[in-house]
């Protein structure tokens, strides 16, 4: 059974405290969930204007996973243009 993990680094240009980021975080997390994905902000914790985000999925083949979560990256980008800085699959068996 793989498991597929996606790390994406994110830039928050428009945010001006914590709350900012925490809210434009919260809105990524909530468009994520219709993709049977897991999520979690794994670093740059104390920063306003910078996000690491770790997203996991399992399925029965590669394939069905790197689909996953490359929608999942198509998704960020509609909903929130610009912010992806980085992006990074690797597959854990």
């Amino acid at each position: 059974m793989p498991v597929g993990l996606l790390s994406v680094e994110l830039h928050l240009p428009g945010a001006r405290s914590l709350k900012d980021k925490r809210m434009t975080l919260r809105s990524v997390k909530d468009r994520l969930k219709k993709f049977n994905v897991a999520v979690a902000e794994t670093d740059h914790h104390d920063l306003w204007q910078r996000a690491s985000l770790g997203i996991v999925a399992i399925g029965t083949t590669d394939v069905h996973v790197d689909q996953e979560l490359t929608a999942a990256v198509r998704e960020i980008e509609r909903t929130e243009p610009g912010l992806i800085t980085q992006t990074h699959i690797e597959f854990l068996k």
